[in-house]
């Protein structure tokens, strides 16, 4: 059998430090006339993670009621990312950031994955999971692209609304995205927010107050149109 992933292991560890090397590239690159080439080329890639996840999922045999749409936060973030890095819409840019860094930035640190390097599924959420949170710093950063004011209402009325969404399709296809219906069975933050269901109304919560302390370094700086 092959190796299964352990969080903090060799791979992560080392998925951490390209991550970081990843984004000291970009902000690099930002200065220099490359700057629009980079972001196209992130951008593409994590436009491309569906698609490709869909084809490595149906030739590993893991494609399923729960791979095969992209309807967790991370995918809206990923999808949120590429655009935000091709057009610079500011709703997109602040999708990427609240979803990225509130979300995505904590599957980077707590994995709920079980392939191993150089399992292609691996690298696909890797490269997502990475790509995501380096974006959402880079687009209101580099890009100066910032959240604008109500942002915070804004990105919550979204999350809730698409979180409902969320649970239909939960309901009508007996899937578990977002996590709504089971915690991951890796430890992550879903084990500090209670037992299930209630844990649901945690995590809106938390987000909440994820998204405020978030808007915080631009609440009081005009926000660029």
């Amino acid at each position: 059998m092959p190796p299964a992933f352990h969080p903090y292991g060799p791979s992560h560890k080392a998925v951490l430090v390209i991550t970081l090397a990843v984004f000291i590239v970009m902000l690099l690159l930002s200065r220099t006339r490359w700057a629009l080439l980079s972001q196209r080329v992130l951008g593409t890639l994590l436009l491309a993670m569906y698609p490709i996840g869909l084809t490595v999922h149906a030739l590993y045999g893991s494609l399923s009621v729960l791979t095969a749409l992209p309807l967790q936060f991370c995918d809206i973030a990923t999808l949120a990312g590429g655009i935000a890095l091709w057009t610079r819409r500011p709703f997109f840019c602040e999708v990427v950031y609240f979803f990225g860094i509130a979300g995505t930035l904590q599957g980077l640190l707590t994995p709920a994955l079980i392939y191993e390097f150089p399992d292609p599924r691996f690298i696909l959420f890797f490269i997502m999971h990475g790509g995501v949170p380096v974006t959402a710093i880079y687009v209101v950063t580099a890009m100066g692209v910032r959240p604008r004011p109500g942002a915070v209402l804004r990105i919550m009325t979204f999350s809730v609304a698409w979180y409902a969404v969320i649970a239909v399709v939960n309901y009508a296809l007996g899937a578990n995205y977002a996590f709504q219906c089971s915690k991951p069975v890796q430890a992550s933050l879903f084990d500090q927010l209670g037992p299930w269901p209630w844990y649901n109304l945690s995590t809106i919560g938390l987000g909440l107050v994820f998204y405020s302390i978030l808007y915080l370094p631009f609440a009081f700086r005009k926000a660029m149109p």
